[in-house]
This record gives C-alpha cells, structure tokens and sequence, in this order.
C-alpha cells in the first residue's frame, strides 16, 4: 500500500528528476556528498521524496542528447524560497558496483557522460558505487514547501518539516516496463534477472 504523505527526501539534480520523471531512467548512481555524515552515502531511507537541486549541474557532465532538457531547466523562472515536489519513489534494490567496465556497461541507461559515472566510481574508490533501482511515481499535485536554510548543502538526505501530501500516486512506467528496465539492467551488470 503506498502512502499518503510523506516527510523525507533525496536530494538530485533537477535535470535528474526531471529523466526519472519521464522515465527516461530509473537508477541513480551513489557514493557520497561532501557533507554526508562519515562522507559516505547510505540508503537511509527506502521511500523519499524527490528533491530537485540546481547545484552542480553541468551541460558537459550530460550526454548531448540530454544538455537541451537542462538548458530549459535552467531558463524556467523557479522561486529561490520554495521546493517543489511533484515525485516521489520507493527503492526496488541497490546494486554494489566496483568495477568500472560494469559502471560504463550501465551507460545506456542513464544520462550522464560516462566520465561523468566513472568519476562517482573513483571518488573514495576503496568504497562501492550504489545503484539504485527506483519506482518512481508522480504525485496527485505538486506541492511546494518552504526552502528552510537547514536543507541548503551538500547532504544527500533532509526531512522536510512539514509532512507533504502526496495524495493519488501514479507510477511512471507500467509494472510490465519497469521490470523490463530493472531486468535489462541487471542483465548488463551480469545478474540474475527478476522472476516477477
């Protein structure tokens, strides 16, 4: 049973949410932001809010196909005092990658450069790179929520003050296409593929 509301959320770049949005992707690439706690990235939660962030985002950290989408991201008037949800996801699994020939293997499944996900590999290399596999759903409406100070950083995870409404959730992709895309990813990662 999905929830109703919902007060936690990850924060990714909005160019990012916008592709897991369309279903364009349904993994993120993990391993740390500078201010996590121990500098290491863990999935704390299971289900969150997607929280678009303008920070860091680079044209050149995109492939080409997708540099267009944050251009107009990037030219959309947004309030710099509020955040707006209109997404949320629950994590289907996380996959541990260590190796980089798996990591450029996933290339046709997101869309950043491949040096872009190499390098999230190499950072901290004696830790693994999360995959992430998310179902991601839109919510009823958007709601917008006050963007407090504390939320500001380089942290991966914040609870959001006020509990937000998600009302109606509508998955993304169909359960039949979403398994497809969780099974052509493991099968690139050389896994098991799922029964379901």
């Amino acid at each position: 049973m999905l929830p109703e509301q919902h007060l936690i959320a990850l924060k990714e770049w909005a160019v990012t949410v916008q592709a897991l949005a369309q279903g364009r992707q349904i993994l993120l690439l993990r391993k740390g932001g500078i201010r996590e706690p121990g500098k290491d990235f863990r999935v704390d939660h299971t289900e969150f809010l997607l929280y678009p962030t303008y920070e860091h985002q680079k044209e050149d950290l995109l492939k080409d196909v997708f540099q267009s989408a944050l251009r107009s991201l990037l030219a959309e008037p947004r309030p710099e005092r509020q955040i707006t949800f209109s997404h949320w996801a629950k994590v289907e699994e996380v996959i541990e990658v260590s190796q980089q020939k798996k990591v450029d293997d996933l290339s046709p499944h997101h869309i950043w450069t491949n040096a872009y996900a190499q390098s999230r590999l190499h950072w901290k290399p004696k830790l693994p790179l999360a995959v992430m596999l998310l179902r991601v759903y839109q919510m009823e409406r958007p709601v917008d929520v006050p963007a407090l100070p504390e939320y500001r950083g380089c942290t991966s995870w914040i609870e959001v003050l006020d509990r937000v409404p998600l009302g109606g959730l509508r998955p993304v992709l169909s359960e039949q296409e979403f398994r497809r895309r969780v099974d052509e990813i493991k099968n690139c990662l050389g896994m098991a593929l799922s029964t379901a």
